[in-house]
């Protein structure tokens, strides 16, 4: 699972759950009139509370991080966990409404005291709230930019190396070793493709092959997208065939027009078509 995928909005539905974790340890309600002596209830002390609230907004957030996290979410009925997520925080605010107009029915005259019926405790209300802002957030996140951009910011790639001299190592760094496609990593500095003594990226030309006209003036680069962003097939198939996330760095070697094309960690090349908002290496 990787955390750098997530976005903001995500961010949004994390710090929503735990607050209606918290709440659900609060009153559920509260009477006037009351002896000091009886003990107010939590929101654990209520089945369709604990069940339609706190539980399916719990579940539905932690469904939306899974699904965001995944680089291929399993499907349910055709639907990922992320869409499951949704419907489950738009219940779970929906919920909270309906108990918030009948609290506790039936509950009054604790103790001997006169009331006219409880009123919603800061349990119920804070787990209103909650759930409101969960529910908001989940739906709002594939339609707001602001809340697409990415929770926490790509890692910042390293200084140049001096020819010859050992690279810093870590999976999708722009400056870890790298292996041709088959073959095994060789020495060198693999931020610069075709360098002496330094076997071709997977797609690149062997020298004496003619190559393809790429962009005028192009060089291979590493980059980080700032959102998770399909990678197309080159053949122009409407069907991605990975998904680049945040956080990992992948190599430019082709630009086509507006767009461009990368290759992942296991040698897969592919076009990537939203070029906008990536970040450099």
């Amino acid at each position: 699972m990787n955390i750098r995928s997530l976005t903001r909005g995500d961010g949004v539905v994390i710090g929503a759950a735990v607050l209606l974790f918290i709440a659900s340890f609060l009153d559920l309600y509260s009477v006037d009139g009351a002896p000091d002596s009886y003990d107010l209830p939590s929101l654990w002390g209520s089945g369709p509370v604990v069940l339609g609230v706190v539980l399916a907004g719990i579940i539905g957030a932690a469904l939306i991080v899974v699904a965001r996290g995944l680089p291929q979410p399993p499907k349910v009925a055709g639907l990922d966990l992320g869409q499951f997520g949704v419907a489950f925080t738009v219940f779970a605010a929906w919920s909270a409404l309906g108990n918030i107009f009948d609290v506790a029915g039936g509950v009054d005259n604790i103790g001997g005291g006169s009331s006219d019926g409880p009123d919603a405790g800061t349990g119920l209300i804070l787990a209103l709230v909650a759930t409101l802002v969960m529910a908001a957030a989940a739906v709002a996140t594939p339609l707001v930019p602001a809340l697409k951009g990415a929770l926490l910011p790509a890692p910042r790639p390293a200084a140049p190396q001096p020819y010859g001299a050992q690279p810093p190592s870590g999976y999708g760094y722009p400056g870890a070793q790298q292996a041709a496609f088959g073959g095994q990593p060789q020495p060198g500095q693999p931020g610069q493709p075709g360098q002496p003594g330094q076997q071709p990226f997977p797609g690149q030309p062997q020298q004496g092959q003619p190559a393809p006209a790429p962009a005028a003036d192009f060089s291979p680069f590493w980059f980080a997208v700032p959102v998770p962003r399909p990678l197309f097939p080159e053949d122009g198939s409407p069907t991605p065939i990975a998904e680049l996330a945040p956080g990992t760095w992948y190599l430019a070697v082709e630009q086509r027009g507006p767009a461009l094309v990368a290759q992942t960690q296991d040698g897969r090349r592919g076009v990537l078509q939203d070029t906008s908002g990536i970040q450099r290496g």
